[in-house]
């Protein structure tokens, strides 16, 4: 599998044997976490992409192992968004945003949404 992979099925940084989702996630969210740097305590959006073949109980198996890790990191996944939301051709594969939540951040990602692709709220 290619790691690091880019939206449209450019080579990855580098290709690895297939392994499990957990420590796919622990690789992700290492260095999502390295660069984040969250406080202990911190609240995060955690959005679980398909890039348009990974079937959603897939999906699903990555957002358990993402919350897993974040919890052991005392990070906690407070809101989700699973699903194949940006893709590519049908590509296989996933990638994962963590975006930490303030009081502001979480109030608008609260707000009522009614778009073509997400719909929410009142």
């Amino acid at each position: 599998m290619e790691m690091g992979v880019g939206i449209h099925g450019e080579p990855g940084r580098r290709r690895v044997p297939l392994v499990p989702a957990d420590a796919i996630a622990a690789e992700l969210l290492e260095a999502i976490l390295k660069d984040l740097a969250p406080r202990h305590g911190s609240e995060v959006l955690l959005l679980v992409n398909g890039f348009g073949a990974t079937p959603l109980i897939e999906l699903y198996l990555m957002v358990n192992s993402a919350r897993r890790i974040l919890d052991n990191a005392g990070i906690r996944a407070t809101r989700f968004l699973t699903g194949s939301y940006v893709t590519a051709l049908d590509m296989a594969g996933v990638s994962i945003t963590a975006s930490v939540l303030d009081g502001q951040a979480k109030e608008l990602w609260d707000a009522p949404v009614h778009t073509a692709a997400l719909r929410w709220g009142t």
